[in-house]
């Protein structure tokens, strides 16, 4: 067990009719870690981030996140005997994802997500962007409408709160000269760093990203690698990754899980994964006693 662990997932399997897409799946992203989830397309990544953000229940396998100290770790199997879905206290509260609906791993556990095809609102502007993304905050502190059609000040305060931190996401990821543009107006970068930034603003613990680097050019990957590093060093949130940029996975990630027809087949430090031998048989599609021939003829 790793105790400084924030996520758990422990033989993960999700079948489909015949398909079996993952398989015993187990691996552990470490708090205030980017994790990175590797693998040839087809491996499994995006079912196991299905699974992870409730949108799949998975066919077996335990998912657990831990919003507290290490010792919360030491109730996962009482949680998990129990017919609940979480264990909340003054230690901080302990989550079977796994148990739970997309939304309220979101609502409640406190888990961001993007996906892979960019799901802006591209009609609203980039600050109303944000401000949706808050809209629970604003619609308690509204006494659902009420205390906001009333003017109470409980609700002005919320609201102001809710424009500040967009406008602070805003700056860092340089769009607050675009902040009334209508999203959908922006440049491709610009749009993936707004997608993200919108996640932040729900305070996530854990922010899950599918191929954040997809159509980037290395420009856009650079300011990418610059807002992730910055998430990881200046915030309280962890990031595991699911991405096909190299480039991107080995210049950022401090822990990488690699994935080969839904089984682990590595699961370490960059440097560790880069040169294991079975990843790079999987990715270039040959048997491991292979591996030395192959990359010889193709320069690697």
């Amino acid at each position: 067990m790793i105790p400084d662990a924030i996520l758990r997932v422990e033989h993960l399997t999700m079948r489909f009719g015949g398909l079996v897409a993952v398989h015993d799946l187990s691996f552990a992203a470490r708090r205030g870690e980017i994790t990175a989830l590797i693998g040839p397309n087809g491996a499994g990544k995006t079912t196991v981030f299905n699974c992870i953000t409730g949108f799949y229940k998975p066919t077996e396998g335990r998912i657990a996140l831990n919003r507290g100290g290490p010792s919360l770790w030491n109730e996962l199997d009482a949680l998990t005997a129990s017919s609940v879905r979480s264990r909340k206290g003054p230690g901080g509260s302990l989550y079977l994802l796994e148990r739970m609906s997309d939304y309220l791993v979101t609502m409640d556990a406190r888990v961001a997500r993007t996906f892979q095809n960019i799901r802006l609102f591209r009609g609203m502007t980039v600050l109303e962007n944000l401000l949706v993304a808050q809209h629970n905050k604003l619609m308690i502190a509204s006494g659902f409408t009420l205390f906001g059609i009333l003017g109470l000040p409980v609700y002005a305060r919320a609201e102001s709160a809710a424009i500040e931190r967009a406008a602070a996401w805003l700056e860092k990821i340089g769009l607050i000269d675009r902040a009334d543009d209508p999203a959908g107006d922006l440049p491709y970068g610009a749009q993936r760093r707004l997608e993200i930034a919108r996640a932040m603003c729900t305070d996530p613990v854990l922010l899950c990203l599918d191929e954040p680097a997809a159509g980037l050019n290395p420009r856009e990957s650079t300011e990418l690698n610059e807002l992730l590093l910055s998430i990881r060093d200046e915030t309280d949130t962890s990031v595991l990754l699911i991405e096909h940029d190299m480039s991107v996975v080995m210049q950022i990630s401090d822990h990488v899980v690699v994935l080969d027809y839904g089984v682990k087949i590595s699961d370490g430090s960059r440097e560790d994964v880069r040169n294991d031998p079975k990843v790079i048989a999987a990715y270039l599609g040959v048997e491991e006693d292979e591996v030395e021939a192959v990359a010889s003829e193709v320069g690697l």
